[in-house]
Formats: C-alpha cells, sequence, structure tokens
C-alpha cells in the first residue's frame, strides 16, 4: 500500500484496473476484457466493483480516467447482476 493503492487479493480485484482500449470495443473497453469479466464469480466481481468504486471516489484520479473507470464498473455491476439473475432463476426452478 506504498503507492496509496488498495490491496488486491483476488484475480477479479487485479482485474479493477483493467485495460480500458479507447477504439476497440463499444465503451471503449477491450473485449478481451470484457470476456474475462464474464468468467468471474459473484464475489471476484463485486470487490472489482467496490475497487473501481473507490477508485472513482478519489481525489487523485485524472478526468480523463473517470470515463474508463465508469465503463469498468458498469460492467462489474453487469455481472453481478447476472450471477444474481442466474441463482435466482435455478431457485425458482427448486421451488416451483
Amino acid at each position: 500500500m506504498a503507492d496509496g493503492k488498495p490491496k488486491r487479493s483476488t484475480k477479479a480485484a487485479a482485474k479493477a484496473s483493467g485495460s480500458a482500449n479507447a477504439g476497440g470495443a463499444p465503451g471503449g473497453l477491450d473485449p478481451q476484457w470484457l470476456q474475462e469479466v464474464q468468467q468471474l464469480s459473484y464475489r471476484e466481481a463485486q470487490g472489482a466493483l467496490d475497487l473501481t468504486l473507490a477508485q472513482l471516489q478519489s481525489s487523485e484520479l485524472e478526468v480523463e480516467d473517470m470515463a474508463g473507470l465508469y465503463r469498468r464498473a458498469e460492467a462489474y455491476a453487469d455481472r453481478c447482476q447476472a450471477v444474481l439473475e442466474s441463482v435466482q432463476q435455478e431457485v425458482i426452478q427448486w421451488n416451483p
């Protein structure tokens, strides 16, 4: 933590600063990175989302980085929502 950034303990947290590609994919996010996000567990996506939100709240954040961080936060939130919806469907199937 010597550089002021939170320590990351999971692979998802390491992706919180994931690569943003200025023009590669819609929204400016790297398609490979987006595929990796789709493989995260709920806990991993939530941890990465928390770290990304903390970065967005940082007073040291460069204005140019805000949009990319926001798009990453949206991708993590979307993954969390997808996992929750999947679990909800499983529960519905167990208890019709």
